[in-house]
C-alpha cells in the first residue's frame, strides 16, 4: 500500500516542472502517472491502468484522490488495529467519493491488486444475511456460543468472528433462499425441525445477492460438513436466481481474486426449475413474462463459460417460453401429489401423512429436500 502511494509521489514529481525551472518552463512532454490495479473483470488482462493526464475532458485528477483517500482509510484501519467498513469510508468523505458504489469498487481493486482479502485489510462489509434452523452451534472468538433457532433468525456473524462451528450429528441438510420473504416463511414453519424431513436443517438467506459473510458460511459448510449432507439452492426460475445461485456456487465475476475463499461448489440448485412448472399443475398463464433485463442476463448467462448444462437448458427454455417463474408461484399447487407425480425420479420422495401441508411451498420442499438426502446418502461411500 506505501509502495502504491510512493510510486504515484515519485511519478508526480517526474512530470512537474522543477522549483528551480524558469517561470516560463514548462511541464515536460508526454509525462504521466499511471498506476497499474488489478482488473478484476477480465482473465486474460490481469492489470488495467490508471492514468493522468487523461484525454477526456472529464476531471483525471479525482480518480487519483479517491483511490488514495481509500488506500489511506485502509492504512488508518490496519495501524489503529480497527476494522471499518465500506459504508464507514464512503461518509468519511462523501463529497469526493460520490456515491458509495465508488467506494466498494475501489476497495475490491485495491484487494485484488494487492492479492488479499478485504478482511486481511481490516475492511469488512455489512452483515445482512440471516440464519435459522437446528443442529448447529457457532463458537464465537469473544467467547460467546450462539446455538440457532428454528423460528428466531439471526444475522450470519462475520467470518473473522467465527472461532468454529460445531454441528449435530442429526443435521440432515442445509437450504440456501434467494428471497428473505421467503426465508421469513420457512422460519415461522419451523422448516429446520419440520417432522415430515429427515433430520435437523439450516435455513440461510443472503437477500438477494449475497454479501461476503453468507458467501463465506456457505462456503464453509460446503468445505467441512460430511457428503451425506446435501447444500441446497431454492432461488427463483429466472436468468437473476441463476446468477445469485451461481455467485454461491462459483464466486462472482468481479471478484475471482477471492474465489477461494468464498466459492460454495456443493451447492446444488434444488429449485425452481421453469421446466418442472407443468408437472407441478402450474400453467403458463400463471408465470411472469420475461423483460428486457431478464433476456440480457440470460442470454449474458449463456455466453459465460463454466455453466452447467442443466442450468443452460433452463435458461434456453426461459427464451423460448418468454416467462419466467417466481418462487411465490407454488402457491398454485394443487396437491401433494403435484409436487411429485410426473417429475423425474431423481426429484421424488415419498410423503408421510404429516407432511400433506396445506401449503403448497412446504409440500414442494418436503418432497424436494427428502428426494436430495436420499441420493446424497447413496452417493455416500
Amino acid at each position: 500500500m506505501e509502495g502504491l502511494v510512493l510510486s504515484f509521489l515519485t511519478q508526480l514529481s517526474d512530470a512537474l516542472p522543477s522549483t528551480y525551472a524558469r517561470p516560463d518552463a514548462k511541464t515536460p512532454s508526454g509525462k504521466k502517472v499511471v498506476l497499474q490495479l488489478a482488473d478484476r473483470h477480465r482473465s486474460n488482462v490481469p492489470m488495467r491502468a490508471l492514468t493522468m493526464p487523461q484525454r477526456s475532458k472529464g476531471p483525471s485528477a479525482r480518480p487519483f484522490a479517491q483511490l488514495l483517500r481509500t488506500a489511506d482509510l485502509m492504512h488508518e484501519a490496519l495501524v489503529d488495529d480497527i476494522p471499518t467498513t465500506k459504508r464507514d469510508m464512503y461518509y468519511k468523505d462523501v463529497q469526493l467519493f460520490g456515491s458509495q458504489p465508488n467506494v466498494d469498487k475501489l476497495v475490491d481493486d485495491l484487494a485484488a491488486t494487492f492479492q488479499m482479502s478485504r478482511a486481511d485489510l481490516n475492511v469488512r462489509a455489512s452483515c445482512k444475511g440471516l440464519i435459522c434452523g437446528t443442529g448447529l452451534m457457532i463458537h464465537l472468538r469473544n467467547g460467546e456460543t450462539v446455538k440457532l433457532s428454528d423460528s428466531e433468525p439471526m444475522l450470519v456473524p462475520h467470518s473473522e468472528d467465527i472461532q468454529r462451528f460445531e454441528a449435530d450429528n442429526e443435521l440432515a441438510w442445509v437450504l440456501v433462499v434467494e428471497k428473505e420473504a421467503v426465508f421469513q416463511t420457512l422460519s415461522r414453519l419451523r422448516l429446520g425441525s419440520h417432522e415430515s424431513l429427515p433430520g435437523k436443517g439450516l435455513v440461510i438467506t443472503g437477500k438477494g445477492y449475497p454479501d461476503i459473510a453468507t458467501r463465506q458460511l456457505v462456503r464453509t459448510l460446503s468445505a467441512n460438513l460430511p457428503s451425506r449432507i446435501p447444500i441446497l439452492g431454492l432461488v427463483d426460475g429466472d436468468a437473476y436466481g441463476i446468477d445469485i445461485l451461481s455467485v454461491y456456487k462459483y464466486g462472482s465475476t468481479s471478484m475471482q481474486h477471492e474465489k477461494e475463499h468464498l466459492a460454495a461448489p456443493r451447492i446444488q440448485w434444488l429449485g425452481l426449475w421453469a421446466s418442472e412448472l407443468a408437472a407441478l399443475g402450474i400453467q403458463k398463464d400463471a408465470l411472469i413474462p420475461i423483460t428486457k433485463h431478464d433476456e440480457k442476463k440470460a442470454r449474458s448467462l449463456l455466453k459465460r463459460g463454466g455453466v452447467p448444462a442443466e442450468w443452460r437448458k433452463e435458461l434456453q427454455h426461459m427464451l423460448f417460453s418468454r416467462r419466467k417463474a417466481e418462487i411465490e408461484v407454488l402457491s398454485v399447487i394443487r396437491s401433494v401429489t403435484d409436487c411429485t407425480a410426473d417429475l423425474p425420479p431423481n426429484r421424488q420422495a415419498r410423503f408421510g401423512e404429516s407432511s400433506n401441508s396445506g401449503i403448497p411451498l412446504l409440500r414442494y420442499l418436503v418432497a424436494k429436500i427428502s428426494a436430495a438426502c436420499v441420493e446424497a446418502s447413496s452417493a455416500t461411500p
